[in-house]
């Protein structure tokens, strides 16, 4: 959610890549309908775990800042990016995976976290440049 939204309030002038502690590359179908929402297209978008980027020759080095969305995600960060000149910033991210009943419970769950992301991305780089 967190590269999507952030390329359409921002624009493709900044390389963004999105990537995780666990890699299943299908994006979860919660986070594609509440992205839907505000005309954010996740369908096509797969995920990618650190790992995976390094076996692709992604040089995280060529990175300026990783932002971590999990404990997790941060701890890997930290580790991978120790000998890079990188920041890592941490976000407290509720994961809305397994919350709610029902399919409007998770899709509350899922806006809220959305929201989260939102509100983040406001508070570090201003409000959207780009359409919203």
């Amino acid at each position: 959610m967190a590269e999507g939204i952030m390329k359409k309030f921002y624009g493709m002038d900044t390389y963004v890549q999105s990537a995780g502690v666990h890699n299943d590359m299908e994006i979860d179908g919660f986070s594609i309908a509440v992205c839907q929402e505000m005309d954010v297209e996740l369908s096509r978008h797969r995920s990618r775990s650190f790992d995976m980027m390094e076996q692709w020759g992604d040089d995280l080095s060529s990175f300026d800042l990783v932002i971590a969305l999990s404990p997790a995600s941060q701890r890997r960060a930290l580790e991978l990016t120790r000998y890079f000149h990188l920041d890592v910033e941490y976000w407290p991210i509720m994961d809305p995976t397994g919350l709610g009943e029902t399919r409007n419970d998770k899709l509350n769950s899922y806006r809220q976290t959305r929201d989260q992301i939102i509100q983040h991305l406001k508070d570090r780089w201003g409000e959207p440049t780009e359409m919203t």
